[in-house]
């Protein structure tokens, strides 16, 4: 056994990493303008074994506490009950709250150690999707193509842009590319697999409609060649050939919302059709 340390020790001891529990004590501990307490985390605690460990170490310390933010159950108490027969100052986090959340919800929590942890990852996957998006719509860079797990492709006002972002909420990196006769398509878009895109198809009345509503509230003419039956025929026949030439899955958005159209491209990626 070693000889005691005579300075502060705060042990912040989890069964997941012990980000949590450490800063909790830093924000308790600047209340008191204190240097010189030592911050000690104990992480991946998981078994008895490693909690009796931990208080034959708190033992050889004069002057300590522990704060836990165990989830397991059988492990938390038995931290707890070793340290207050030990007389170890303890401080149980997730206990109590766990406790009054799971009466107020009726439920059962999970008991799943660094589940936090991966919210967060999966809360940066989201914004990596979202930035993706923007960064590559419109056929904006197409070396992004490559990067995409699904292109959208189609005439202008085929919903490509809101279905990018809708998709990207769902961690699916997505890159769009609108379809114009003047404006011959990247090569990259023939070099990736059929799978990987999605055509968006439309019908001549829709369409119309929309363009003639897109150039009303633009405070634009209505007679812009843009909202022309002649224009989009042009256009849809041109979009049709490039879908077949890539032999790609089409969708045909006319009638149909951002959320069903983005239901259906999820269902196509867990088929395995992309």
């Amino acid at each position: 056994m070693s000889d005691k340390n005579t300075h502060p020790i705060v042990f912040a001891v989890s069964d997941s990493i012990g980000e949590t529990a450490e800063l909790v004590i830093r924000a308790a501990l600047v209340q008191f303008n204190s240097e010189g307490v030592e911050i000690r985390r104990v992480p991946y605690v998981t078994d008895k074994e490693y909690v009796e460990d931990i208080i034959e170490e708190a033992k050889t310390t004069i002057n300590c506490a522990i704060i836990c933010t165990i989830i397991l159950p059988e492990v938390r108490e038995y931290l707890l009950d070793l340290a207050r027969q030990n007389g170890i100052p303890i401080v149980d986090l997730m206990g109590p709250m766990m406790n009054v959340f799971s009466k107020m919800m009726e439920i059962k929590p999970q008991l799943q150690p660094g589940l936090v942890h991966r919210t967060d990852e999966d809360y940066f996957k989201k914004i990596e999707a979202i930035e993706f998006a923007l960064q590559y719509d419109d056929g904006k860079d197409p070396r992004g193509l490559s990067q995409a797990d699904v292109v959208l492709i189609g005439v202008s006002r085929t919903s490509k842009t809101p279905l990018a972002l809708f998709l990207a909420h769902k961690r699916l990196k997505v890159a769009n590319l609108r379809l114009v006769p003047e404006v011959a398509p990247p090569d990259e878009l023939f070099n990736l697999p059929a799978r990987k895109v999605i055509g968006l198809t439309i019908s001549p009345e829709k369409l119309y409609d929309i363009r003639q509503e897109r150039l009303k509230a633009l405070g634009l003419g209505t007679d812009a060649n843009y909202a022309k039956h002649s224009r989009i025929m042009e256009e849809i026949e041109y979009a049709d050939k490039v879908m077949e030439k890539i032999g790609c899955i089409k969708i045909d958005v006319s009638n149909k919302a951002v959320e069903e159209i983005a239901t259906n491209i999820i269902d196509i990626i867990r088929k395995g059709e992309m």
